[in-house]
């Protein structure tokens, strides 16, 4: 008499070889199929390869006769802005060794405001400092990010009362 164990030992084994056979007989059919196709024209080879699109998101920028600012962020990080005189609404943006495409978004308050939805990059510059974000992890990359006109102290022109003495009788 056989114990259990052998049993489902003997069908397991029985199971496992059918499987491979079944295997084996999908690739063996799988050419066949293949070269049963007609003996016509082929589409593909017909169409001529067509030249990829060139996306703005993805590609990395010309940065060619382009304005170059440097900024220097808090935590030792560094961005570099490429502007282009003659496009206004794309900037060109160096972050860890990569050159990415930004498009201008408008905002209300006056800000600059450059967006790359493929990357979730957002670059916001404001009068006194800019910040990068990454949108799609909700977190900032870079803060306090300043240019050397930024860096520079402000300085209160000499006309202008240093304080202000309210006498109140």
């Amino acid at each position: 008499m056989m114990s259990i164990s052998k049993l489902l030992m003997a069908c397991s084994f029985a199971l496992a070889s059918l499987t491979l056979a079944a295997g084996a007989q999908a690739q063996n059919a799988a050419p066949a199929k293949k070269s049963v196709k007609k003996a016509g024209k082929s589409k593909t080879a017909a169409k001529p390869a067509e030249p990829k699109a060139p996306d703005e998101d993805a590609d990395e920028p010309a940065v060619t006769d382009a304005a170059v600012t440097d900024f220097d962020c808090e935590l030792g990080n560094k961005v570099t802005i490429y502007a282009n005189a003659n496009d206004e609404s794309h900037i060109a943006l160096r972050w860890k060794k990569r050159l990415h495409r930004l498009t201008r978004v408008g905002t209300t308050t006056g800000a600059q405001r450059f967006e790359n939805k493929l990357y979730g990059l957002v670059w916001i510059g404001i009068p006194a400092k800019a910040m990068l974000l990454d949108s799609k992890q909700n977190r900032q990359l870079a803060n306090e990010c300043r240019n050397a006109e930024q860096l520079k102290p402000v300085t209160t022109s000499a006309t202008e009362p240093t304080s202000t003495k309210v006498t109140i009788q």
